[in-house]
């Protein structure tokens, strides 16, 4: 079984190599190595050709009523890394930003211990490629990954958190992450003379008024106990100040607690843009791109005993949280399998997705610890 030790190593690998989504060819062979490095009795490794920098592995219980998945993420962000440490990225303009190389590190904790633990459960470990980017979850999904017996009852799954003390778990019930959708607006009017408007068709005007209306989206379509947020954060327009411009570009985000919140933010958006096209006689191309990014929800059921679990344990420091307006791709694979996303705090004054981004690793063992104890729990019920 890995020791704390062993696992502060393999991180610190991992953190060497990181890998941008489906780029991740190292990664998945040095997770393909530690792997084949442990018991191999129980173990059943699976490298799909499908989405090849994925690895599944399952766990054969002796009395299997369920299969229990558990899920993590393997790919980087290009960012350069500025932390300063002795085993700083080694490949320039690419950083486990998002603390990925925690999360892998923690899984391949658990499964060491399982390894030489047959469990009562069939136990799936998912090591998912394209979290950041791609939409690795729904890419798993759609591609037939999870069939037969690689096709999990329920679904775990962990996110780093730096504002977190180390080592502590927590969860929330509903909503942990919120929901994502990429929002690009072309407006097509006539373009002219400055000196001449009746004979153009101004995009950057009506660009100005689609921008203020979208600003009532929030505060008068959706019900204030809720959350969401639109923000159009980059517009395009225009070439130089005495020609009206005849094309103008927004791209923004959306960001919603619940996949029906998404689904009424993007038709408030469809009729404003229909509605500016009319006014202003000019095409208004909406394109909206959910792709995976989900709310991760979590289902009511398993969430409850998961957090009656880890409350109960005298080791595990639980912190219950508010939800998070980041975005995370194991929504998607929640909305198909029931199961509960949780935080691992890693205690950091950088945020995630930050150049300085430094978890402290006495977080990896006391989460292999918190989810190996619930794993075992799981299957005693």
């Amino acid at each position: 079984m890995l020791s704390e030790s062993d696992l502060i190593k393999i991180r610190r690998h991992l953190h060497q190599i990181p890998e941008l989504a489906l780029q991740e060819t190292e990664t998945h062979q040095f997770l393909l190595e530690t792997v084949k490095a442990m018991d191999q009795e129980f173990l059943e490794i699976r490298n799909p050709d499908e989405l090849p920098t994925s690895m599944m592995v399952l766990v054969h219980g002796f009395d299997p009523q369920r299969t229990i998945g558990y899920r993590t993420d393997i790919d980087a962000l290009p960012v350069e890394e500025q932390t300063g440490l002795p085993y700083s990225s080694q490949h320039p303009g690419v950083m486990h930003a998002c603390g990925h190389d925690i999360h892998m590190t923690v899984a391949l904790g658990v499964l060491s211990y399982f390894s030489e633990h047959q469990p009562k459960d069939n136990l799936l470990f998912f090591f998912q490629p394209a979290e950041e980017s791609e939409s690795g979850g729904k890419q798993s999904y759609e591609l037939g990954l999870f069939h037969g017996r690689w096709c999990p009852d329920e679904f775990y799954g962990l996110h780093d958190n730096p504002d977190l003390p180390a080592g502590a778990i927590g969860c929330r019930m509903g909503t942990l992450f919120a929901g994502t959708t990429e929002v690009n607006i072309d407006l097509t009017g006539k373009g002219g003379h400055a000196a001449y408007p009746q004979d153009a068709n101004d995009t950057i005007v009506a660009a100005a008024m689609l921008i203020s209306q979208v600003q009532t989206v929030i505060s008068r379509s959706i019900d204030p106990i809720q959350s969401g947020v639109v923000t159009l954060g980059k517009i395009d327009g225009g070439t130089i100040r005495n020609v009206i411009a005849g094309h103008t570009r927004i791209e923004g985000t959306i960001r919603g607690l619940t996949q029906k919140m998404i689904e009424t933010i993007d038709q408030r958006l469809k009729d404003i843009c229909e509605g500016i096209g009319r006014s202003y006689n000019m095409t208004v191309n909406l394109e909206l791109n959910q792709g995976g990014y989900w709310p991760v929800e979590n289902n009511s059921e398993l969430t409850k005993r998961f957090i009656s679990y880890m409350k109960s344990t005298p080791s595990v420091n639980f912190i219950e949280t508010e939800p998070a307006m980041t975005g995370e791709d194991f929504g998607f694979l929640l909305a198909k399998f029931p199961g509960t996303m949780f935080w691992l705090g890693v205690d950091d004054d950088s945020q995630l997705h930050s150049a300085t981004l430094k978890p402290k690793e006495e977080a990896i063992q006391r989460g292999v610890d918190a989810i190996t104890g619930f794993l075992e729990y799981r299957m005693t019920e």
